[in-house]
């Protein structure tokens, strides 16, 4: 037998297996699941979100995919920021999904954009100060996730922290690649157009009663989303760069520069350096020295706090 009839015949194994233990379901039964699980989050996640943000969004159903979870995985393109999850008594591993451009757009919709300013966003792998703040919309999801499943027991969801898909390490091998449903839905704020993904092994969806939970207000005792946003990007660590201007020169003295050659700053008093972080400019500051350290002397802001925030979180 050749390595490629090989191959074939030990995946024809493995699929009958697991139809055979019920552990891989038909479409039928898993586009019905899928709608199911659809219905709920189009009912109570733009609630949810209306209730902490003041915005309107719509959920709709988008489809359910069967395969192996890493190539369902794989198959959601780039863009995307995941998170691996566990629900006590419903599914040890599953992966949540958003596409970038929903979170980007909401958190500049909560850092003060006016909607009639902006446009839907330009995909891109999410900043790390995204993804920081992209936690609490996991949750979100991840609660109307655990209410629609009525897992036994109360256990609340457990979340690993959010990674880009570009960052997700390479799967290890096959042994523990299950057979899985991905469970599409489209998000949408404003003009921005995204999706949100549940990933989970279909011996543990096929065994799942979707029901809708009970109303309940999702901010009786909460904070506001603005504040939280506004306090973990005061959180979060940011690279700074300074660029202090240097004298002007001739091409034909730079392309004559070697190691040790000197060239001076164009300031002869204090010698002004321009901070930024992300491109944007922050402080003007002044050069110095604290014994064997560089440092600067912030003299001036370029912005009001509210713009630093906003710059940073781009």
């Amino acid at each position: 037998m050749s390595q490629q009839s090989a191959h074939k015949a030990q995946t024809m194994d493995r699929t009958l297996f697991a139809k055979l233990t019920g552990n891989l379901g038909d479409q039928a039964t898993l586009a019905r699941l899928g709608a199911s699980f659809a219905q709920v989050y189009a009912e109570f996640l733009p609630d949810i979100i209306k209730s902490e943000t003041g915005l309107d969004i719509n959920v709709a159903y988008a489809g359910c995919r069967s395969g192996l979870m890493n190539d369902l995985i794989a198959g959601l393109g780039g863009n995307h920021a995941l998170v691996d999850g566990s629900l006590r008594n419903w599914a040890p591993n599953f992966v949540l999904g958003c596409g970038a451009g929903f979170i980007m757009t909401l958190m500049e919709h909560m850092l003060g954009a006016r909607p009639e300013d902006m446009e839907a966003a330009v995909a891109r792998p999410l900043s790390v100060i995204e993804l920081d703040l992209s936690v609490m919309v996991f949750e979100k999801i991840a609660n109307v996730l655990r209410s629609a499943v009525n897992a036994s027991g109360g256990f609340e969801p457990y979340l690993e922290p959010p990674h880009n898909v570009e960052d997700r390490p390479a799967a290890a091998g096959d042994d523990s690649d299950d057979f899985a449903a991905a469970i599409a839905m489209t998000i949408s704020l404003g003009k921005s157009i995204s999706q949100i993904v549940i990933i989970v092994p279909q011996r543990d969806l096929l065994r799942t009663v979707v029901s809708a939970p009970r109303a309940k207000n999702p901010t009786a005792a909460s904070q506001s989303w603005s504040e939280q946003i506004s306090e973990q990007v005061r959180r979060s660590q940011v690279t700074l760069d300074a660029r202090i201007r240097l004298e002007s020169l001739t091409l034909a003295t730079i392309s004559k520069l070697a190691v040790g050659d000197v060239i001076p700053f164009m300031d002869s008093g204090d010698v002004r350096v321009e901070v930024s972080a992300n491109g944007k400019d922050l402080y003007i500051c002044e050069f110095g020295r604290s014994g064997e350290n560089y440092t600067v002397r912030v003299k001036d802001n370029v912005n009001s706090d509210d713009e630093l925030l906003r710059h940073l979180m781009n």
